[in-house]
């Protein structure tokens, strides 16, 4: 309307509705913080979407609300219901029939009466003999029909919904037709047949017994194989005499006709066409209510629906994402709230992908290199926090550096990182000016073409060299995530402040390798033992002589003395309390390193005398330093370290 105004504020009514569900960065951050306490970045990324972000549903909630339904399904009755149905109601045919005798006097009521009191003791025995019995009584002889009548309704209702109006109305031969007819389609379909227009054709002619519509052969497939299979596991549920019961009253209901043949060769096909589906584990069901054949066979599909729902949910298989978890299944079993949470991770799977946060692998999902400079940034700045005592990085003049000036300059280029020549640019500015007969000198205003930077001879300023115990026992006394953080600290710092410098991380336990930065992200400890410090220092050597004009700089970080050394075949040898012969190949990396002008400093982890022993006789040998930091100061030390030694000791 002309004239309105409008005001407009912040939103106070509950939550923002145009929030995004989940924070991408919060999320990436939680799988962080796992990370640096010493996860692996698989673990992490899994219990992310398990536990869902904070304050969030994940696949964990999920699945125990799955296991509760499950569970209460297990309660619901006990599954040989129509056994003793059929006993109750026989009894009840039989009570009217000695009622209708005991008021005649004739032989023949007695004979009767004598044949009732033979009857054996099994429903299904007695059932059988009396199928030639001359009932008295009318009322009885219905009951007794109706104990077949209504099983046979109930198996056929079972496999098909839509056919209990036709089975109340007696209509058998209108079910035998749509068996038959079945059985061709699934026939033709198991040779490899094109089936299209015999489904089409099938459907309109039997169409309405199948309400849930199905679309091809495979989903009717489908509906119909989980049908039959939660009727086999029926019978696998009860006891051998339950079962023997329940079978011979099935086949007395479905009579000698061609039903009982025809539902015979669904089930045969079925299985043969969905051989996957769980067709023989029962289950053990208890409750106060006593399930008719079609209830407890219907418990026990849902039993399994829910089986296979918690299998999806727990993911727990090499490359499962949360699209193998089927939604409609989640929302049909555990309501649409829960499916509107598994939409919600899905998304949040989905984007962390498309921001760059993870990616996939052969394994699965895992970190970019984009999350593990977040990651390395965020371990680098809880060890500068520790390290300045306040939140912030170091003020590092030099960081940064390119390389050396060699007192030339050139013009800027889009994409130059050399640092500015301010003298020659202002210059070039001034020149400018005066060419184009500006007068005076004041203001002078710089044009792109002006800049010129000055040239530098890139070159690694120092060569490092980080060796981290991998031995099982850094994880088990809780040295394994603050090791973590201070080698990823280690790597952004480098990557970042000094992209000059040439990092090399090597892990050790029996056998050293180098490693990346997701590679070590992601490292799990193993039970391996054997600390093999000599094969981590020969590959610290290689990579320090690969950069010969460089600072070599050594760290070791290590809770044990060394246990492990390599043959000349290139095995590992591992023995406890440890060989000489690996004490003295792991001296001579040590002297080798040292003659080539490396100063080796030790970080040495917990209280193990043999280590102290060791690493004290190393530093005699090498000159270098040894530190003695609980688990929590390693980055601080590490970190300091490493900033005090690539400023020079050659």
């Amino acid at each position: 309307m002309s004239g309105s105004r409008f005001r407009y504020g912040a939103w106070r009514d509950g939550p923002d509705p145009l929030a995004p569900p989940y924070d991408v960065r919060g999320a990436v951050d939680e799988m962080g913080e796992r990370v640096l306490a010493g996860d692996s970045l698989r673990d992490a990324l899994r219990d992310l979407i398990r536990r869902g972000p904070r304050d969030g549903q994940g696949l964990d909630a999920l699945r125990e609300r799955a296991r509760r339904l499950r569970r209460d399904a297990l309660r619901r009755g006990n599954l040989d219901g129509a056994v003793t149905r059929a006993r109750q109601m026989l009894d009840q045919a039989l009570a009217t029939e000695r009622d209708a005798l005991a008021g005649r006097d004739d032989d023949a009521a007695r004979f009767n009466e004598a044949v009732l009191d033979s009857l054996p003791r099994s429903v299904s025995q007695a059932i059988a003999e009396l199928s030639e019995y001359d009932w008295a009584s009318d009322e009885a002889r219905a009951i007794y029909q109706q104990i077949l009548d209504g099983l046979r309704q109930e198996v056929v209702a079972q496999r098909f919904s839509g056919m209990r109006q036709a089975l109340q109305q007696g209509d058998m031969t209108e079910v035998s037709d749509m068996l038959r007819d079945l059985n061709d389609l699934l026939g033709k379909h198991a040779r490899g047949e094109d089936t299209n227009d015999a489904f089409r054709d099938f459907m309109a002619k039997h169409g309405r017994f199948f309400p849930d519509n199905p679309g091809n052969v495979d989903e009717l497939i489908d509906s119909l194989a989980r049908q039959a299979a939660a009727a086999e596991r029926l019978m696998r549920s009860l006891s051998p005499q339950q079962r023997e019961e329940l079978r011979s009253l099935m086949e007395q209901a479905l009579g000698d006709g061609p039903l009982r043949g025809q539902l015979a060769q669904l089930s045969d096909n079925l299985q043969a066409l969905r051989p996957g589906l769980n067709w023989g584990r029962g289950e053990r069901m208890r409750g106060p209510a006593d399930l008719g054949y079609g209830d407890a066979a219907s418990a026990l599909g849902e039993i399994a629906d829910l089986d296979e729902l918690i299998e999806q949910l727990d993911q727990d298989h090499p490359g499962a994402t949360l699209d193998d978890v089927d939604v409609e299944a989640v929302e049909r079993q555990l309501g649409r709230g829960a499916a509107d949470d598994l939409r919600r991770l899905r998304e949040l799977e989905r984007e962390l992908r498309r921001q760059g946060w993870v990616q996939r692998d052969a394994d699965g999902l895992t970190l970019s290199p984009k999350a593990l400079r977040r990651l390395g940034q965020t371990a680098l700045t809880k060890i500068f926090h520790d390290i300045a005592g306040k939140r912030g990085e170091h003020d590092m003049r030099d960081a940064g550096a390119a390389g050396d000036l060699i007192g030339s300059s050139r013009r800027w280029e889009f994409g130059d990182d050399q640092p500015l020549d301010v003298v020659r640019t202002i210059g070039n500015a001034v020149r400018r000016r005066a060419a184009s007969g500006g007068v005076g000198t004041l203001p002078v205003r710089l044009e792109p073409d002006d800049f010129e930077v000055a040239e530098t001879e890139r070159r690694a300023s120092a060569a490092v060299a980080l060796c981290v115990d991998l031995s099982y026992s850094m994880y088990a006394d809780g040295r394994w995530g603050p090791m973590k953080q201070t080698a990823l600290a280690l790597s952004h710092l480098v990557a970042t402040k000094y992209p000059q410098d040439a990092l090399q991380i090597v892990g050790f336990g029996k056998y050293a390798q180098t490693l990346s930065q997701g590679e070590l992200a992601g490292i799990e400890p193993t039970i391996e033992k054997g600390t093999n410090l000599q094969h981590a220092l020969k590959l610290a050597g290689r990579h320090l002589r690969r950069h010969p004009g460089a600072e070599p700089v050594v760290l070791v970080v290590t809770d044990g003395e060394p246990t492990a050394h390599l043959e000349d075949d290139g095995e590992a040898v591992f023995w406890w309390p440890p060989l000489s012969e690996t004490i003295q190949a792991t001296v001579r990396e040590v002297d080798q390193l040292t003659r080539y002008g490396v100063t080796l400093n030790v970080f040495m982890l917990g209280e193990d005398p043999g280590l102290r022993r060791f690493v004290g006789a190393v530093a005699q040998r090498n000159g270098g330093r040894v530190f003695s930091p609980d688990a929590e100061e390693l980055g601080r030390y590490v970190i300091d370290d490493y900033v005090r030694a690539r400023r020079g000791r050659r």
